[in-house]
This record gives structure tokens, sequence and C-alpha cells, in this order.
């Protein structure tokens, strides 16, 4: 199911040079199961399956940010933040990856995933499914807009139909349509209400677009859904982080960090801001070096290392801040 590329810090923010890429995945230890790959700041999804050996691979993926979901029907899902580019792929642009797999990363069971398909959903047409599936295979070849149009085109054939209302709003993210987002979130939750993945999303974009009330209803409610989700859990931070309520703000961003220390909404970097506010100059430089070894291909990474340098040096005393200001 594809999820909001929340990244609050980032929206928009590619990085140039267009060279592809390919992903090899093994998972530790070695198991079955479905896996879907998502683009976080562009419009991309991608499906595979894992072999018997317990590997899995995609290509000609564009440098970036992908949330990768991997499935296995007896254990349940796990999600993971992988950061594709030069610094973290070998002379043949291949990010190898060992998914080190613990009991504790899995969340929703298989029972309950099926517990919560509505007959509502169960009776979306074959025609609107076709649509759907068309445009998963669309996204995959880095065709938004022919995929936004296969969408529309479902939820007009069939309008109850949750997963295509949620699939254009992340297109509609994305491209920072806003406004569109959000109406595709509410519509597909309206539609599905134990939609996670639209309750998460609408959070989301509600922070984004700063109607911070609602936006702590729909991420607390997330959270209390799904409390080892590291979206909901970044979600929530940002909300209190934007309320200026630090505590609670690190609480949910350490939460997010520790589920998926990846993650694509860069909860080192709203830490680092929390703790430079107390004045703890130290931490904030912990944080910003934990957030470069994670993205080493962040474009200001340069400039992050010359802030992590000057935290570490003396702090600067009071006249001299006061004559910088």
């Amino acid at each position: 199911m594809v999820r909001l590329a929340f990244v609050l810090l980032a929206v928009g923010m590619g990085w140039a040079g267009e060279p592809s890429f390919e992903l090899s995945v093994r998972t530790v230890p070695r198991l079955g199961g479905y896996v879907s790959l998502a683009g976080v700041s562009s419009p991309f999804s991608a499906t595979t399956l894992v072999d018997a050996s317990g590997k899995f691979h995609f290509k000609n993926l564009k440098q970036g940010l992908y949330s990768l979901v991997l499935f296995n029907r007896r254990r349940g899902e796990v999600r993971r933040t992988v950061d594709v580019g030069p610094a973290t792929s070998d002379k043949k642009r291949r990010v190898n990856l060992t998914l080190e797999l613990r009991e504790s990363d899995f969340t929703l069971s298989p029972v309950v995933r099926r517990n919560i398909v509505s007959a509502k959903q169960l009776a979306v047409p074959e025609s609107a499914k076709r649509d759907f599936r068309n445009a998963m295979s669309d996204l995959s070849k880095h065709d938004a807009e022919r995929a936004r149009k296969r969408l529309e085109r479902a939820v007009e054939i069939a309008p109850q139909f949750s997963a295509a209302w949620n699939s254009l709003g992340v297109i509609a993210y994305q491209t920072r349509q806003f406004e569109r987002a959000e109406e595709c979130f509410r519509n597909a939750l309206e539609e599905d209400p134990q939609s996670f993945e639209a309750l998460v999303n609408l959070g989301g974009v509600l922070v984004t677009v700063h109607k911070l009330d609602e936006a702590m209803d729909e991420n607390l409610r997330a959270v209390l859904a799904r409390p080892h989700d590291a979206l909901a859990n970044a979600q929530l931070g940002m909300t209190y982080f934007l309320l200026q309520r630090d505590d609670l703000a690190e609480k949910y961003l350490e939460q997010a960090r520790n589920i998926d220390p990846a993650h694509f909404s860069y909860p080192q970097l709203l830490l680092s801001q929390i703790h430079l506010r107390r004045g703890d100059r130290a931490m904030a430089a912990n944080d910003l070096e934990d957030f470069l070894r994670r993205h080493p291909d962040w474009p200001q990474a340069d400039r992050m290392r010359q802030t992590i340098g000057n935290l570490r040096g003396p702090a600067p005393d009071a006249e001299e801040s006061k004559a910088a200001r």
C-alpha cells in the first residue's frame, strides 16, 4: 500500500544528475514475502517477491529516499527507509542492504489485516481495480501523470475505492498540491475509516498546511492505532515541535528514530533543534552526525559538517552572541 512521503523539511528536494541505481536486499533471517518500494519525494511505486534465498532486487531507481515495505503472511509487515545514492552504493551503482529482522519489527498481524477489509472495499468493480493496478505499473515507470489519470478514472467508477483515493493523495502531495492531497485523504478515510494509510497521510498533510489542531487529533489517532509505526510517531513529534511542546516532541521523534533510524521524516534534524533550544550543543551535534551517517548524500552535507564543528567548539559567550545578532 502506498503511503505518504511526509518530509516537511525536504518536500520537492530532489538531487540532480539522474543516474540509475539498483537496490539489492538480503533478509536475515531468510524470509519470504511480498515487497513494495515507494518514492518519498517523487511519485514512484514498484513491487516484487522475495526469492527462495531471502533476496530481492529493484532496478532502474533514481537517486533519493524510498520507503520499503516487506509483508510476510505469517509474521506481518515491516517498514524501512532506504537512501539510494552515490555514497550508499558501490562502483556499479548497487545499494547492497542486509535487512535484519526481529520479531518486534513486525506490525499489523495478517489476521488483523484480513479483518479490516470492509464489504464496501470488497465490492470495488474489477474495472476500477484494473485501473489501479495499471496506475501502479505507470508509477514504476515514473509516469505520474498517466497514473493520476488512471486513478481518477478508478474513483469515478468506484467512489468508495479508498486505496485509489489514497494513492491520488500521495501523488498530489508529492507534486505540492496540498489542498487536493487533503481532499483525497479525507475521501479515502471517509470511504474506509479503518484505513491506516489514509489516516496517517491525512495527519501528514495537515501538519504541512499548518492545521495543527486537526493534525494533533489525526496523528494521535495514528500513533494509538500503531504505536510502533515510524511515520505516525514522527508526525506526532513534528506536531508537538511546531506547538513548541519540546518534551513531547522529543519523545515521539526519538521513537521514530529508534524504529527506523534513516526515516524519511528526518527526526534527527528536529531533535537537534530541540537540543539547541535547551543549549545542549553536544547533543545537537550528535543528532546531526547521526543524520549524516544515515544520509551521506545530503546536498548540504559539507555545510552540516561545519555546523557540527562549530557545535563541538567552545560556545560563544553572551556578549559575542549579542554582537552577532
